[in-house]
């Protein structure tokens, strides 16, 4: 398999990081979006990454496919329940950390798009979004308490996507004091941060 990405995409570490949690073997082919020589569109007409090209050349998109996708790949290290209310916690709690991402991104690109004048940009926009990723911070750590995870007694894909989604702000954002504010949110990413698939997809 071919992973399509970026290093510093938080929603193309949560496919590596699903990778290496079930150990699957992929090829990395970095591609820049936004770059005019970008050959995304061929495997992806949404023009987005994380995008997985499979053996036989067909395409899964977007992150969130991807990874339901893989986890069904092998038996190793299950990440999304089968069925019922389990599995529809796991993947609202994946709908909660990638809205925290959206909503990051779109803050990042109305402050700093190359193509946009100071003047175009809106701030009452940028804060609408940043009103977003205070929201769902909150409710991250309503969700999580004082469990070691944020669906139970281990780990899952749960705790994949809200670990990317704060990570994504340390990397982005590091003027929003999410640790502060909610130390068992830092205290479940400092944990995160001891598995090797976490280490070896940290963004620089």
């Amino acid at each position: 398999m071919k992973l399509i990405g970026s290093p510093t995409s938080p929603y193309v570490r949560k496919v590596c990081i699903v990778m290496a949690e079930k150990k699957l073997d992929y090829r990395m082919v970095a591609e820049d979006v936004w770059s005019p020589n970008t050959t995304i569109n061929a495997s992806n007409p949404l023009g987005k990454v994380p995008c997985l090209v499979l053996e036989g050349g067909e395409a899964v998109f977007d992150s969130r496919v991807i990874v339901e996708y893989l986890d069904t790949l092998s038996p190793v290290g299950k990440l999304i329940p089968s069925n019922g209310r389990e599995r529809a916690e796991v993947k609202t709690w994946e709908a909660l950390a990638d809205g925290l991402l959206d909503a990051s991104i779109l803050a990042r690109l109305e402050a700093g798009w190359a193509h946009r004048t100071p003047e175009q940009r809106s701030q009452a926009w940028i804060d609408r979004q940043l009103g977003k990723i205070s929201e769902s911070l909150k409710a991250m750590s309503n969700g999580l308490g004082d469990k070691p995870y944020c669906s139970g007694a281990s780990m899952s894909l749960s705790d994949i996507a809200v670990g990317c989604a704060v990570g994504y702000l340390d990397f982005r954002f590091p003027s929003i004091p999410w640790r502060s504010t909610y130390p068992n949110l830092d205290k479940l990413y400092e944990k995160l941060m001891q598995r090797q698939s976490f280490i070896d997809s940290l963004p620089k």
